[in-house]
């Protein structure tokens, strides 16, 4: 049995890992008859809370902030996984055939910075060792919507290629400032990097429909079953 690693960034829209995302990977594994284990970095984020409805006897407008919650990256991962998770930095390459990283707002806000920063961005230093160990294991390293920026910015110098979907976007532009070679992918094609081993797919970034995310995802590990047998 195959085991895989994941690495999420918290839980759901705009504030962690994908939850889509997150589980397309998780059910491709298990009806691959493999094994996941999920890890998650320890830290804190914050996230701004808004008025969902303007709400006159609040004294709020529609869209408003009114307050800024301190939230904990792994507590909120955890919900992802059902509490079955470890702290990132036990994470160890020889104990696993591939390492996955899920997409969602927290892989560029929480794992990185690249939602703020730009080309500037960095990634945390749990997450470089993650990758780094793999891939210095010559192990694979997957990753889905816009965690590919996260395997630019820490291989992009050993010009991976890496899908963001469209190769002009913003983010495609700035993972090519690192060195990586982004190539166009629709929300179920993989692009599949044999000499370093990494595997993208772009889900969210250009597709709205839940089925061609799992689509994607099944797509995703297929290539990955490809690769390691």
């Amino acid at each position: 049995m195959k085991n895989i690693a994941l690495i999420l960034s918290g839980c759901g829209n705009l504030d962690g890992s994908e939850l889509q995302e997150s589980l397309s990977l998780m059910l491709a594994i298990d009806r691959m008859g493999w094994h996941y284990q999920c890890f998650a970095p320890e830290g804190y984020f914050e996230t701004a809370k808004y008025v969902d409805t303007s709400d006159p006897d609040e004294g709020h407008e529609e869209g408003e902030i009114v307050a800024v919650e301190r939230r904990n990256i792994f507590e909120e991962a955890a919900r992802v996984s059902r509490g079955d998770i470890l702290p990132l930095n036990q994470y160890s390459a020889a104990d696993y055939d591939a390492l996955c990283l899920p997409g969602g707002f927290g892989a560029a806000r929480n794992l990185s910075t690249f939602a703020f920063d730009g080309t500037n961005m960095t990634v945390i230093d749990s997450v470089v060792d993650a990758i780094l160990a793999t891939y210095r294991s010559h192990k694979p390293i997957c990753a889905m919507c816009i965690a590919p920026m996260i395997v630019a910015k820490v291989l992009g110098r050993n010009n991976v290629h890496i899908t963001l979907g469209n190769s002009h976007c913003e983010a495609a532009q700035a993972a090519t400032t690192f060195g990586a070679i982004v190539e166009d992918c629709g929300a179920t094609d993989v692009c599949v990097d044999s000499q370093n081993k990494i595997i993208t797919t772009p889900a969210y970034m250009v597709q709205s429909h839940i089925s061609l995310i799992f689509e994607g995802g099944a797509n995703l590990i297929g290539e990955l079953k490809k690769m390691i047998g």
